[in-house]
């Protein structure tokens, strides 16, 4: 498995993360620990969870990550997230420092562990001046309970800002974003790409195949495979199943068959050839599918493929001068 550093920080990767949002949820712990167990076998290094997963049952998918790693998880990165309400008698939602310094502990404590790896705001706090945030995840490094800090589902601007006062302050800053990105949702490139590449921060792309979209077992006209996220999640049917989604599929569907290539090479491939990606953050609810997803690395696209992909897909278009 490559590794790979995330941005201009010293922390190192695997190429394919495991996202950990199924644990206690779709996967119970037997389920969750065949894939994990399959992940450490493959090479993956980055563990992905959040207090806030699964939402059944917040807190849940960090107890069940932090049993199953054990003794091996000083050969890991483990990367968790706070802000999100734990909901009645757990942590706070938001960004304060009173939230941060509740949900620490808290995932601590339920991943059986000293230290974090990297520590991530979930979603903008419009409640908590940045600074707020950023001085109390400044405390938790100094402390040793947090190594390395990020954020997720940031506009460009704010990433920016707060990039702006960590320096300005003499703060850790963060070193990572964590954004959906796939061929299927390119909207980071209008803007975000750019400024974490002029500040060199690592891309952590969730729903790299779009809630199962670019996996190939969904075609135009043909029925939604049974046990699949999108028959049983009607929101995420509802935002992924759409008729322009689906057109673009099976235009990649064509792509892919003229190469001699599957779609999943092809959703994680491309996303590896952003110069900003660090590691892409894929679930996986079997280790079969954790094996795919590993052995889905090894397509080098050419710039002629990539011209392609763009002129297939909802490629941001560059301005035109006037």
């Amino acid at each position: 498995m490559e590794q790979r550093n995330l941005g201009y920080s010293g922390l190192r990767v695997s190429a394919v993360g495991l996202g950990c949002n199924n644990f206690g949820g779709r996967s119970d712990a037997e389920e969750s620990r065949a894939v994990v167990h399959a992940a450490l076998d493959g090479g993956v290094t980055l563990f992905d969870t959040a207090n806030g997963y699964p939402v059944t049952d917040r807190g849940r998918s960090e107890e069940i990550l932090g049993r199953i790693l054990g003794p091996r998880r000083k050969e890991v990165v483990v990367a968790t997230k706070f802000g999100i309400p734990m909901g009645p008698g757990g942590e706070p939602g938001g960004a304060s420092r009173r939230t941060i310094m509740a949900a620490v502990e808290g995932s601590l404590r339920r991943l059986g562990t000293d230290w974090i790896d990297l520590y991530q705001v979930h979603r903008f706090d419009p409640l908590t001046p940045v600074e707020e945030t950023l001085r109390a995840l400044d405390d938790l490094i100094r402390q040793g309970k947090v190594r390395y800090i990020g954020c997720s589902n940031f506009e460009a601007w704010r990433v920016v800002d707060a990039l702006w006062i960590s320096r300005s302050n003499g703060l850790n800053r963060f070193i990572s974003c964590q954004d959906e990105y796939s061929l299927l949702h390119r909207a980071p490139e209008t803007g975000l790409l750019d400024a974490m590449a002029a500040h060199g921060l690592g891309l952590l792309p969730y729903f790299p195949l779009a809630s199962g979209l670019l996996t190939g077992k969904y075609r135009r006209g043909g029925s939604v495979p049974d046990g699949a996220r999108l028959a049983t999640t009607k929101p995420l049917s509802d935002l992924f199943l759409t008729g322009r989604n689906l057109e673009m599929v099976e235009a990649l569907h064509a792509f892919c068959e003229a190469r001699g290539r599957s779609m999943l090479e092809l959703a994680f491939s491309w996303l590896l050839s952003r110069p900003v990606v660090g590691s892409v953050i894929a679930g996986a609810s079997r280790p079969e599918q954790l094996a795919a997803n590993i052995a889905a690395t090894g397509w080098t696209l050419s710039p002629e493929d990539l011209a392609e992909l763009d002129r297939l897909t909802d490629a941001p278009q560059p301005p035109v001068p006037h």
